[in-house]
């Protein structure tokens, strides 16, 4: 199936969990990202059971902080 990852299209396996999603795409730092699928926050929580389906986008989002 199509899907879009962070503006980019790919080819990813039917019934690919957001989880395996992180995994395949070697994010750093997983326990530090928040995902969303179709502007749509997925709590870290429902990783393992959100299925993504044919032209989803998804967009990794990492929150910094810092400065004065």
């Amino acid at each position: 199936m199509k899907i879009t990852v962070a503006g980019e299209k790919k080819e990813v396996a039917d019934g690919l969990t957001v989880s395996a999603l992180i995994e395949l795409e070697n994010v750093e730092t997983p326990q530090y990202v928040t995902v969303s699928v179709n502007e749509e926050f997925v709590d870290s929580e429902g990783f393992e059971s959100t299925v993504l389906r044919e032209g989803d986008e998804v967009e990794f989002l990492y929150f910094m902080g810092g400065g004065r």
